[in-house]
This record gives structure tokens, C-alpha cells and sequence, in this order.
């Protein structure tokens, strides 16, 4: 049986409103339900690349520290984001 979507409720706080008004100037024809949705999408997509960046700045990291630490140290500090 197919799980139909969930709603949510947001308060619409002064910084909601903002960001709202600025998604609207991006999505002119989007209601506020569709602008959240979007809005939520894109941010989730921006944190996702960002740990990526960081992830892969982590290992560049590690391969430079190849050598100059003791190896568990290293293994640790591959395991950080886990």
C-alpha cells in the first residue's frame, strides 16, 4: 500500500516570512506549501555537498599526514564522520 505525504506545520516566524518572500522571487507560480518543500530540497541538497566537500578535504588531509602520525591516529581520525 503506497504511504501518501505527510504534512507539516510551520510557524510563520519573521525569518520564515523572508525566506518565503525570497523563494517566491525564484518560484513566482509556486503557493507556500510548494516554496517550503523547495526550499527544504534545495538547503538539504547544499548540506549534502558541503559534507562532501568536507569529507573529501578529510582525506586529502589524511594522505598528507601519511606517515608523519601513528597509524591509529589516523585510524581514528578516518573514522570521524561516522
Amino acid at each position: 500500500m503506497p504511504i501518501s505525504p505527510r504534512c507539516v506545520q510551520v510557524i510563520v516566524t519573521e525569518d520564515v516570512a523572508r525566506a518565503l518572500d525570497v523563494a517566491a522571487r525564484r518560484w513566482p507560480a509556486a503557493c507556500r506549501g510548494e516554496l517550503l518543500a523547495r526550499l527544504a530540497v534545495e538547503r538539504a541538497e547544499e548540506i549534502s555537498r558541503a559534507r562532501e566537500r568536507r569529507a573529501h578535504q578529510v582525506v586529502q588531509l589524511l594522505d598528507q599526514l601519511d606517515g608523519a602520525l601513528p597509524p591509529q591516529v589516523l585510524a581514528d581520525l578516518e573514522d570521524w564522520d561516522q
